[in-house]
C-alpha cells in the first residue's frame, strides 16, 4: 500500500483492487501516464495535476488511462466554458448558501450497505425567489468537491435520492433543456464521482415527461442506474435498507434535518444571513439560464409555464429533443 491509499480500509482496498483495477505496485506509473497526456490538450488550463487529484479520476474510470484523462480534461473544460458559474464558488456565496440551507444537497449520516454516501434532494424546497437552479447545481458540485476528498467515497461512490413530492408544475417549467444539459454535463460527463444509483420518488407526470426527453442523451450506464419508484417506496427499500432512511422515504429514522450538511460546510457562518438576497448571483433566473449555459445551448422559444398542461409533454419532447440533438 502506498501513501496515496492510506485513507482506505482493508475492505475498500480490496474493493479497489477487484472492481477498479487499482494496483499499488503500478499506482505512480498509472498517475504519470495520465499526467503525460496533458500536453495533448493545450487549449485547456489544467489547474491541478498532483498525484492525489489525478487518482480520483483514475478511480472514477476504473484505471483506464485514456478515459481517466478524458474525464480530467472535461472537468476543466466544463469550468472554462462556464466561468461565471465558478466565480465565488464557495459555501458562503449567497446563492449557494441558501441552496445548501434548503438541503441542496442533503447527506444522510449512514452509508448504504455498499459503503456509498447517500445524497438526498427534496425538490419542492427550491425557493425561486431566493436562488436559482444554477445555484442549486453549484451547491451540489461544491458539495461533491468536498465529499470526493474522502478516498473511501472515491472508491465506493454515491447514491442519490430525489423526492419530487409537491414539486409544482411552475417549478418544473424552469427545468429547460439548456438547464438539464448543463447539469448532465457537469455531473455525468465532468466530475470524478461514481454514482451507483439515482432514485426518483413521488415524481409527477411532468417530471416523468422531462426524464423521457433527456433519457436518450444519458450514457447507457447512467440510464441503467436511474430508478423511477413513484409512490412505491417498497421498491426503494429493496435497494436501500429502510433502517438507514429518514421517515420521508418510509425509513425508520426521524425526519431529515435539511441543514445537516450545510452546517458542516458553513460551520459558524450557517446562521449569518447578512449577505443573502435574491439578487446575490445574477439579475434573474432567465439571465442565468442564458448566460451560464455553454455557447452551444439555447433556451427553447417561449416560456413553457404559459402552456396548458396537456400540451406540455408533447412540447417538451419535441422542442427538448430537437434542441439537444442540434447541439
Amino acid at each position: 500500500m502506498t501513501h496515496l491509499q492510506a485513507g482506505l480500509s482493508p475492505e475498500t482496498l480490496e474493493k479497489a483492487r477487484l472492481e477498479l483495477n487499482e494496483n499499488p505496485d503500478t499506482l505512480h506509473q498509472d498517475i504519470q501516464e495520465v499526467r503525460d497526456m496533458v500536453i495533448t490538450r493545450p487549449d485547456i488550463g489544467f489547474l491541478r495535476t498532483d498525484d492525489a487529484f489525478i487518482l480520483r479520476f483514475l478511480r472514477a474510470r476504473k484505471f483506464q488511462h485514456f478515459e481517466a484523462f478524458r474525464l480530467l480534461a472535461q472537468y476543466f473544460e466544463y469550468r472554462q466554458q462556464n466561468l461565471d458559474m465558478f466565480k465565488s464558488f464557495k459555501a458562503t456565496d449567497p446563492g449557494i448558501k441558501q441552496a445548501l440551507k434548503d438541503g441542496f444537497p442533503g447527506g444522510l449520516a449512514n452509508l448504504d450497505h455498499y459503503g456509498r454516501k447517500i445524497l438526498v434532494l427534496f425538490a419542492a424546497n427550491w425557493d425561486q425567489s431566493r436562488y436559482t437552479l444554477v445555484d442549486i447545481l453549484r451547491a451540489i458540485l461544491l458539495s461533491l468537491e468536498a465529499m470526493i476528498e474522502d478516498p473511501e467515497l472515491q472508491v465506493n461512490g454515491f447514491v442519490l435520492i430525489i423526492d419530487w413530492s409537491n414539486f409544482t408544475f411552475k417549478q418544473a417549467s424552469k427545468l429547460t433543456p439548456s438547464m438539464l444539459r448543463l447539469a448532465i454535463e457537469g455531473l455525468q460527463d465532468s466530475f470524478p464521482a461514481r454514482f451507483g444509483g439515482i432514485h426518483f420518488v413521488n415524481q409527477p407526470w411532468y417530471i416523468h415527461a422531462l426524464y423521457t426527453v433527456i433519457r436518450p442523451f444519458l450514457k447507457e450506464k447512467t440510464r441503467k442506474r436511474i430508478f423511477l419508484h413513484g409512490n412505491n417506496l417498497n421498491s426503494l427499500h429493496q435497494l436501500i435498507h429502510p433502517e438507514i432512511l429518514p421517515s420521508e422515504f418510509g425509513g425508520m429514522l426521524p425526519p431529515y434535518d435539511m441543514g445537516t450538511w450545510a452546517r458542516t460546510l458553513l460551520d459558524h457562518e450557517y446562521d449569518d444571513d447578512s449577505e443573502c438576497n435574491a439578487d446575490s448571483y445574477n439579475t434573474s433566473a432567465k439571465d442565468i439560464d442564458k448566460d451560464l449555459s455553454p455557447k452551444s445551448m439555447k433556451r427553447p422559444p417561449g416560456p413553457i409555464v404559459e402552456l396548458e398542461e396537456p400540451s406540455l409533454k408533447r412540447r417538451l419532447m419535441v422542442e427538448g429533443v430537437l434542441e439537444l440533438r442540434r447541439n
